[in-house]
């Protein structure tokens, strides 16, 4: 590709990056999945690689994570949090050692040339948690933020001073305790705490978190500081600044002075002398202390031990010339595919998920994996029966890295996509748009409108019955910024809804207090709330009685789903699809950050076996309390009378026909007063 061409797919990648990134960080809504992101962005880094002339400020490598998020103050950071470049093998390391050598060599100084001959390496174990920046002033926190963007990041001081391990005045007397001093660590949780955590959940019959690095994340960005309290979170120190660089010549005297001032450094950081042990000790690490320390890692940062060299190399794009992270490959499994279905997604976008046979993958059971579109199928040749290689590479969700060909199945089949739509949504019809891999249903509505819909649903009176969430006031909150999906609508600001039309101080907290009272929802009436495809009330309500958590449910399996009487194949496989589908996933971990528990289902067996009718108004409940306490004591409430019908209950204004027939056929007829002594 010569410098023209290069030009030109550079000005793409970034336009189309720059809009991927925006939908990910500010809307978190993205449309693609983050392996597109991920082998695109490498593309353009690259190529700005190759011609560093190239770079533009507007380039998503200038860039190294997400726009904070409205919540937390924004904070600017006194010097840019910078991300290292990732390399995956001795051969990628070796490169980089070479290319910084030839820089050093071309750029700096006889004397600097010899610095770096002498100056060795500074490794550290890459710990897998939350980059966070502690700010002290005359020796005292008064500030703790996150990355961000590396520029802008959260304040999230009342959080982190909740973290034992943060010293809250810095030790001793040094001239480190004097003036401004920055800390910059990572906040992680060890497994042994994690697994502990997840112990409890399992008891109280609810999911277990994914792993130990999303829930210290997602902890320091809850609004309550007593969330952060409640969990063992640790903060390990990395990196001294202050204004004057030369009290810290080495990052080995950085590390030994965090020490002196009550910071936790990791005991496997150390010197080491040339690149040649550099890449010994990277093996070593790999396979014998990795293993041995208390908290997850995915490899090794490898620094020049001079912090002043460092700082004369300076930064190619986002990436410090200085500094590497040697990585290791993703782990891996081999599962078999049991079914590939299709999950439609809130704004018709169709999306592939591969049903596999339950594999343990990075501590977690797997079961489903995205295959992203149809391309992703047909490139991957994957047919159900296949056996498969699943990976993870720091990602929660696992994707299929490949097909073992050699153990297909003689009677495999290619995947029919199209069939397959017209199978699973025989009312709706497809198209796939030019130029695109995605195919989306026709006449589904804006994303705005379908948005608006599926919160609406939630809050509707036969599911989660939230007072005050009508079509419009669901609206004027997306509209105005406030909510994206219903997870969101457990962290709404009462002073920002306040000020939007048609509410005020009292409206505002009406609503809300609606809302804190669904915390913990009735699990029927939850499930009903997702809009999963052929789910409605009376499904949700069978499912409910079926798994009784949640968490039974999320882990149940095609054949569990259609062994229950009322759910079918095409129920089972929306199902499965469903809670297969990433942006699925997502949300259902924000409900739980969020603190929405679905109860236990409690099935009474007073019932058993009694199906009840009702025709007429009763007076006191309504017909649909009525069903749900007849579910609640094991019971079954039909909507008509049938040959299985035990009991017609009259009320008030009743019509005659259901009567004639119920008579017909022999059962019982039955008043209102009648029914309330059977339900208690």
């Amino acid at each position: 590709m010569n410098k023209e061409q290069a030009s030109q797919r550079a000005e793409q990648l970034r336009r189309e990056l720059n809009k991927y990134a925006y939908e990910y960080y500010v809307l978190d809504n993205p449309s693609v999945d983050d392996a597109v992101y991920d082998s695109l962005n490498s593309e353009l880094r690259q190529i700005e690689t190759d011609y560093p002339e190239l770079i533009t400020p507007d380039s998503p490598t200038q860039r190294i994570a997400a726009r904070p998020l409205d919540g937390f103050k924004k904070f600017t950071h006194t010097r840019r949090m910078i991300s290292i470049l990732d390399t995956f093998s001795d051969n990628e390391a070796t490169d980089w050692y070479a290319r910084t050598s030839n820089y050093i060599a071309k750029n700096l100084s006889a004397l600097e040339q010899g610095q770096f001959s002498r100056t060795g390496f500074w490794v550290d174990a890459k710990m897998d948690g939350l980059a966070c920046s502690l700010h002290y002033l005359d020796g005292v926190l008064i500030r703790a933020v996150t990355r961000g963007d590396g520029l802008v990041g959260e304040d999230v001081t009342s959080n982190v001073r909740t973290i034992p391990t943060v010293p809250l005045r810095l030790h001793g007397d040094s001239n480190f305790c004097q003036g401004a001093t920055e800390v910059r660590g990572e906040i992680i949780m060890n497994r042994s705490d994690f697994d502990e955590l997840n112990k409890q959940m399992i008891a109280k019959g609810e999911k277990p978190y994914a792993n130990p690095r999303n829930l210290a994340a997602g902890t320091i960005r809850q609004l309550d500081p007593r969330v952060a309290a409640s969990r063992p979170l640790e903060f390990h120190a990395y990196d001294l600044l202050r204004d004057n660089p030369d009290e810290i010549p080495t990052n080995q005297m950085a590390y030994q002075t965090l020490s002196e001032l009550g910071f936790i450094t990791n005991k496997t950081a150390r010197p080491i002398a040339n690149f040649d042990e550099v890449l010994q000790f990277a093996q070593k690490f790999h396979s014998d202390i990795q293993l041995n320390l208390p908290f997850n890692t995915d490899g090794l940062v490898v620094k020049i031990d001079d912090r002043n060299l460092y700082d004369k190399l300076g930064i190619v794009g986002k990436y410090p010339r200085g500094a590497i992270a040697y990585k290791y490959p993703a782990e891996t499994a081999a599962t078999k595919v049991r079914d590939i279905v299709l999950s439609l997604g809130r704004t018709g976008a169709v999306t592939p998920v591969a049903v596999f046979e339950p594999v343990q993958l990075g501590g977690t059971t797997v079961q489903h994996a995205t295959l992203h579109n149809a391309d992703e199928i047909e490139r991957l040749d994957v047919r159900i029966g296949d056996t498969v290689v699943i990976y993870k590479a720091g990602e929660i969700i696992p994707k299929v890295q490949s097909v073992l060909t050699d153990l297909r199945p003689n009677d495999s089949q290619k995947f029919d996509f199209v069939a397959a739509l017209a199978n699973q949504y025989p009312d709706l019809k497809f198209y796939r748009p030019d130029g695109e891999a995605v195919w989306r249903a026709k006449d589904i509505g804006s994303v705005a409108d379908v948005q608006v819909q599926a919160i609406h649903h939630f809050a509707s009176r036969p599911a989660m019955d939230i007072e005050g969430l009508g079509e419009r006031n669901v609206r004027l909150l997306i509209d105005n910024g406030l909510i994206n999906d219903a997870a969101d609508l457990f962290t709404l600001d009462k002073s920002r809804v306040a000020q939007l039309d048609r509410f005020g101080e009292v409206s505002a907290n009406n609503l809300l207090t609606a809302i804190d009272a669904k915390r913990q929802p009735d699990l029927d009436r939850f499930i009903f709330g997702l809009g999963i495809r052929y789910v409605g009330n009376i499904t949700a309500r069978i499912l409910a009685e079926r798994f009784q958590t949640f968490q039974a449910l999320r882990s149940a399996t095609l054949e569990q789903l259609m062994s229950i009487d009322g759910i079918g194949q095409r129920v089972g496989e929306s199902i499965m699809a469903w809670f297969g589908d990433e942006d699925n996933i997502k949300l259902i971990d924000k409900f739980k950050a969020n603190g929405v528990q679905p109860k236990i289902a409690q099935v009474g067996s007073q019932l058993a076996g009694v199906s009840i009718v009702i025709t007429g108004t009763l007076e006191t409940m309504s017909r649909d309390q009525a069903a749900e306490k007849i579910r609640a004591l094991g019971g079954t409430f039909q909507p008509s009378v049938t040959k299985a019908t035990t009991y017609l209950v009259m009320g008030a204004k009743a019509g005659a026909s259901k009567r004639t027939k119920a008579e017909s056929l022999g059962v019982t007829v039955i008043d209102e007063n009648r029914l309330i002594e059977m339900l208690r």
